[in-house]
């Protein structure tokens, strides 16, 4: 939730400074986006991996439940920092009038490449493997939001900085 919150707040800035033809501090909002996105979900990784069985727990998980449960924080925390930087291009794209790259992305990982990945996944290898499909569709999103990133900067920004 924070990082929506980071990434649907540097919306307003990419914008207005992309109205005001600053490539510099776009650039820089982008990166700094992106930083502190990539931090927050390393704090979150930070906790699926150390006390995955007490997050759990907040939901008075039973001991089966645990046993289900304490993998799969783990497996899906490693789509984590991918994560972030997806989070963060789709409002990038928001912000300079490419709302139809942000849908892209977005049905791509979270209908697309999950849904499916995580049925054969579950057929294939049972249910354990099933978490495997967060990892595959995070990893997937992040280089067609690399592949975004380089046209918004070839296409966008980078011919801001030249004269009209």
């Amino acid at each position: 939730m924070l990082v929506f919150g980071i990434s649907k707040g540097i919306v307003p800035n990419i914008a207005y400074t992309y109205g005001a033809r600053k490539p510099e501090r776009l650039r820089r909002t982008v990166k700094l986006g992106v930083l502190y996105a990539l931090l927050i979900m390393a704090v979150g990784v930070a906790l699926f991996w150390i006390v995955p069985r007490q997050l759990l727990g907040i939901f008075n998980a039973s001991e089966q439940m645990l046993e289900i449960g304490v993998p799969a924080p783990r497996v899906i925390s490693l789509s984590f920092l991918f994560a972030a930087f997806g989070i963060v291009t789709s409002s990038v794209c928001q912000a300079l009038g490419r709302g139809i790259l942000s849908l892209m992305g977005s049905v791509l990982r979270q209908v697309v490449l999950i849904l499916p990945a995580a049925w054969v996944l579950g057929h294939m290898f049972g249910l354990s493997a099933v978490w495997l499909a967060f990892p595959f569709a995070e990893i997937f999103s992040f280089l067609l939001s690399m592949a975004f990133m380089a046209y918004l900067f070839r296409t966008v920004i980078r011919p801001m900085g030249q004269p009209k």
